[in-house]
């Protein structure tokens, strides 16, 4: 009888240990199939007069923004009601709207094939016989509209035309703080920015990374470190911010289904890169706050500026933006002064400092050419150009009265600047507006989660 009470136990115990080896396969399974579900898709995408209501009022992070003079609050209410909307008619105008750019590079760290997964992250060539007329060499005018090109895929399109009248009242100089030699027209190819937008493109993995690693760990200062002066914070906050950018770029135009071409907002991964990591959000918006900086403190030179494409309507409107968006009364009065760079660059270190950081970020400039996809080659030398041009404005000159004498800029420098900083914007407003809906999801996705759990342990406890 005991023999038989002792086999009994015996089964019982391999019986249980079944249940909870197959409990463990269940959980290990649910986890990586949840990992794997559909992205979130918005309700709402594709229509930019909707916003998230359930977040609107609500500010994850308070105060001022670390070593800026705004506040979190003032920020996102600025660039919902002044900046954005005046930035977003901005770029699309003739003058913002093409960008000169050498798209083939050798890699000057490795070879790299410029392959990538997805049709969407090569810049493509229209032929000459599909491009309008004002698109054509020799053109004086270039057009706000008629933009196409094959394939019935106008996200792809590259213009390649040179205006004879584009150039008139821009120098043709060099920026200390990049890599590219802007002044060789020679191997430059003009790109519309509003056919190859910055989206996801499927460049992804080991080629992917060892960008972003060979930015931070070969030129990017470790952060936080005691050790770090504010000088080198700075240039670490910066490459930060642009980074969760570009990632709530990526998760804000998603590819959801590539078999029927959906695209959505994947509020997933702008969770997991950017949201669940707070100094991230910080360091956006310090960026954004920064590359603003960098527009005010240049607003008499850019008011000054000839936007001249041969379209006087277009290039009257593009005055008439510029004047709006540098002398609006809101921004100067919440905040007159977005970041103050006097504070850097002092002692006897500071020159030599500045050298210093100027070689850093010329060296994370020249990373760009390594990137693998040519449409996030485009949107990386754009994004690393605008911010070598703040840096230029900021620290060319201290006395601002004399920045109009000295400052020089390219007309490709601040097609730059002003593109950068409507992606930042854009970047800013989405994460203000989608942010707690991301995070309420995420915790819905634990709270699924853990219930699951405790039921598959519940049973185990049963048996």
């Amino acid at each position: 009888m005991g023999e038989s009470e002792e086999k009994k136990s015996t089964k019982r115990d391999k019986l249980r240990w079944r249940w909870v080896i197959g409990a463990s396969i269940t959980i290990v399974l649910a986890i990586a199939l949840a990992s794997r579900t559909k992205p979130e898709i918005s309700p709402n995408f594709g229509d930019t007069n909707k916003s998230c209501q359930c977040s609107q009022g609500k500010h994850r992070h308070k105060g001022t923004v670390e070593d800026c003079c705004c506040d979190y609050e003032t920020v996102d209410h600025l660039n919902g009601e002044v900046l954005h909307p005046i930035l977003q008619e901005l770029v699309k105008t003739p003058f913002f709207r093409y960008y000169k750019v050498k798209l083939w590079c050798d890699c000057p760290f490795w070879p790299e094939d410029h392959m990538c997964r997805l049709r969407d992250c090569s810049v493509c060539e229209c032929p000459e016989s599909e491009f309008p007329d004002s698109f054509k060499p020799f053109q004086r005018t270039l057009s706000s509209g008629d933009l196409k090109c094959r394939e019935g895929k106008p996200q792809a399109a590259v213009d390649r035309t040179l205006d004879s009248k584009a150039f008139r009242g821009w120098t043709e100089t060099d920026n200390p703080w990049t890599y590219d030699d802007e002044t060789d027209n020679s191997e430059m190819t003009y790109v519309n920015l509003q056919l190859n937008p910055e989206r996801y493109t499927g460049y992804n993995g080991t080629s992917a990374r060892r960008i972003w690693d060979a930015v931070y760990s070969g030129n990017c200062p470790k952060y936080p470190a005691e050790e770090l002066c504010q000088e080198e914070k700075t240039l670490y906050k910066l490459i930060s911010g642009l980074h969760s950018s570009i990632s709530v770029h990526i998760a804000s135009d998603y590819l959801i289904d590539e078999a029927t071409n959906l695209w959505g907002h994947n509020l997933e991964i702008m969770y997991y890169r950017v949201l669940q990591y707070p100094n991230r959000v910080e360091n956006l918006y310090f960026t954004f706050l920064f590359v603003l900086r960098a527009v005010t403190k240049a607003a008499e030179y850019l008011e000054q500026a000839e936007y001249d494409t041969g379209n006087p309507t277009e290039d009257l409107k593009t005055q008439s933006l510029m004047k709006q968006l540098l002398y609006d009364p809101k921004l100067q009065a919440a905040c007159p002064l977005p970041f103050d760079e006097a504070k850097l660059w002092k002692g006897r270190r500071g020159p030599e400092l500045k050298q210093k950081i100027q070689a850093q970020f010329k060296n994370i400039s020249a990373v760009m050419d390594c990137v693998g996809c040519e449409k996030c080659r485009l949107w990386g030398k754009l994004q690393v150009s605008g911010l070598g041009t703040a840096l230029k404005i900021l620290f060319s000159v201290n006395d601002e009265e004399n920045l109009i004498q000295i400052l020089q800029l390219q007309r490709n420098e601040v097609i730059a600047l002003m593109n950068l900083l409507n992606r930042l914007s854009e970047s800013v407003k989405f994460v203000h507006e989608m942010g707690a809906a991301a995070e309420m999801g995420r915790m819905h996705y634990s709270s699924r989660l853990k219930s699951l759990v405790q039921r598959i342990l519940a049973s185990i406890v049963k048996t």
